[in-house]
């Protein structure tokens, strides 16, 4: 894939500061271009369909808030806990605007844990980026896969 200016533009809104603190990098020195093909070959390796793991992130999200803080069972094999924030994050493509909610799932049977936010789920579902790697929210596509077993 080649950096196009619309690449470009996100990258630079990646950087630590402009949305947030640490950014979406980490210590990623790649280009966004070269991360996104990168991750996409992952996920046809280990095959895992990013709707399907949005939509199942999103359930995540959505049975953990019932919890108001707390965690809770979801689906009998996962522990989940969301914290929310107040303000808003911009998608780095500009293309939305999320709230600032923190998930964390577990599962119960392995303790295999998966962090992630509502603006994750955006940039998985969306655009097939799951943070440079060393960022605090990068998607972790093989334990994703593990948890998630799919």
């Amino acid at each position: 894939m080649k950096m196009t200016p619309e690449l470009k533009k996100a990258q630079e809104n990646m950087n630590p500061g402009v949305i947030t603190a640490e950014g979406f990098l980490g210590t990623d020195k790649r280009n966004l271009s070269s991360i996104l093909d990168e991750d996409a070959q992952m996920m046809r390796r280990l095959e895992v369909n990013p709707d399907e793991a949005a939509r199942m992130l999103r359930h995540f999200m959505e049975e953990g808030q019932k919890g108001l803080g707390e965690p809770v069972t979801v689906d009998g094999r996962w522990i989940v806990r969301t914290d929310e924030a107040r303000g808003h994050l911009v998608c780095p493509w500009e293309d939305g605007i999320f709230r600032k909610i923190n998930v964390t799932v577990e599962r119960k049977d392995t303790g295999d844990k998966l962090y992630f936010t509502d603006l994750s789920i955006h940039l998985l579902e969306t655009h097939g980026f799951l943070e440079g790697k060393g960022s605090t929210f990068r998607l972790n596509l093989e334990i994703l896969a593990h948890l998630l077993m799919l």
